[in-house]
């Protein structure tokens, strides 16, 4: 008698193809572009996904000093910093943090989308932000990803 049961096939990190992907952050929400990005590097977008395996891909996210925050949260978003020392909490606001870090603000939102151990520390590494539209990533020959609910 043949056996009817399906077979899953785990990958191995040596059996990963990874592609190189560009996001354009002009006009996008901080938390939706996020999401989207934490997909692609975590690599749920195909049909091979391990968990328990970097499958993801490398993506390069550009524009990111003109993403948006939608409602109260332009004026009540916040991030802390903290050194060690006592009383040395700081806070910084999503508009002055626009400003001088834009890059910060899509890798602080990835980053907390990703899982908290070291296989989350081995994919955010392959994130690549910039405040500005021109990346020194063309050799690698990146495709674009339209977000699929741009507001362009």
């Amino acid at each position: 008698m043949e056996s009817t049961a399906k077979i899953t096939k785990s990958f191995r990190k040596e059996d990963v193809e990874r592609d190189w992907w560009v996001v354009d952050a002009a006009g996008a929400t901080v938390g939706r572009l996020a999401s989207q990005v934490a997909s692609l590097l975590r690599g749920k977008h195909k049909p091979w996904f391990t968990p328990h395996v970097d499958c993801g891909d490398c993506v390069i996210v550009i524009n990111a000093g003109q993403v948006e925050m939608k409602g109260k949260r332009l004026e009540q978003k916040e991030y802390f910093k903290h050194s060690g020392y006592l009383g040395s909490g700081r806070f910084t606001s999503f508009k002055v943090m626009k400003q001088n870090k834009p890059e910060f603000i899509i890798q602080h939102a990835v980053k907390g989308m990703l899982p908290k151990n070291r296989l989350g520390r081995q994919i955010v590494k392959k994130l690549k932000v910039y405040a500005g539209a021109e990346h020194p990533h063309s050799s690698q020959q990146p495709v674009v990803f339209e977000l699929p609910y741009s507001t362009r």
